[in-house]
């Protein structure tokens, strides 16, 4: 009964809605009227329609870009925390972690108020003569969409990097000294090569939320900067078209997986156990 009881949730809210989805991707919609006779209408106008496999492709792109951006901002910081003694290590990454309470809108608009035609950077470069008029190159384009879903998803890279960092023996290290190698051959040949478990774990984790991401779009990219996840959202919303964005979640869904899949190959644990 407690089994039954366990797996409900899961089967409920995660499960069912997935099958949904996969159902819903192979009715269609012609002049606003839902039709439910099996078709494979909606993928094959996926790939026969020049636009959406471009976008997807475009996005997977900016996303795998904010992942790699995010572990090269991210692992400093994760080397640092696992370097600190005590509970001290422990309170600055609570500290670390404490902007993901805070509302995803209020942040997206914090970082608007810093990069846009009137923020504080423009303002600051202004007042320093250092350009004639405000930059648009962070400010409602793919680069914006690239830059904010970076500094909003960093904490998810310095997570796993930093467990990862956390279970590497102090002794492995003080062996590395005592046979005459230096710091940075240290960290090249004996820390680098035991975190990459925690590496793949962050690329992963960050790419999967970078991808399925519609509002940091939305909000910062303008015109020019279209995600994949914004079609899915207007086939929901202003196209009303639930069958095609099923597919195109479908469609999503299967490359998240891929991802997934491919990071559990490569990121299996090869750490030394104390």
């Amino acid at each position: 009964m407690i089994r039954i009881a366990v797996l409900f949730y899961p089967v409920a809210f995660i499960l069912l809605p997935l099958i949904a989805f996969l159902a819903y991707s192979f009715f269609w919609t012609e002049q606003g009227v839902m039709s439910y006779g099996l078709t494979l209408r909606n993928y094959r106008r996926f790939f026969a329609d020049p636009v959406f496999l471009p976008v997807l492709r475009q996005t997977s792109i900016l996303c795998l870009e904010v992942a790699v951006l995010t572990i090269l901002a991210g692992y400093p910081v994760a080397y640092f925390l696992a370097g600190l003694r005590g509970r001290k290590r422990y309170i600055l990454l609570m500290l670390m972690l404490v902007p993901l309470l805070m509302s995803y809108v209020i942040k997206i608009y914090a970082i608007r108020s810093i990069l846009g035609g009137n923020g504080v950077l423009n303002r600051l470069l202004l007042w320093m003569e250092l350009i004639d008029e405000p930059l648009t190159l962070f400010v409602f384009n793919l680069n914006a969409v690239l830059l904010t879903l970076t500094v909003l998803l960093i904490p998810f890279a310095v997570l796993p990097i930093f467990l990862s960092l956390e279970r590497i023996p102090r002794s492995l290290i003080d062996a590395s000294a005592d046979l005459g190698a230096s710091a940075p051959q240290t960290f090249l040949r004996v820390i680098l090569p035991l975190s990459l478990p925690g590496i793949v774990t962050a690329l992963t984790f960050v790419f999967v939320l970078a991808i399925g991401d519609f509002l940091t779009p939305q909000m910062v990219g303008g015109q020019s900067g279209f995600t994949f996840g914004r079609i899915i959202y207007s086939q929901f919303g202003t196209a009303f078209n639930w069958p095609f964005g099923a597919a195109l979640s479908v469609i999503l869904a299967l490359l998240v997986i891929a991802a997934i899949g491919i990071g559990a190959v490569f990121g299996r644990d090869r750490s030394v156990r104390r």
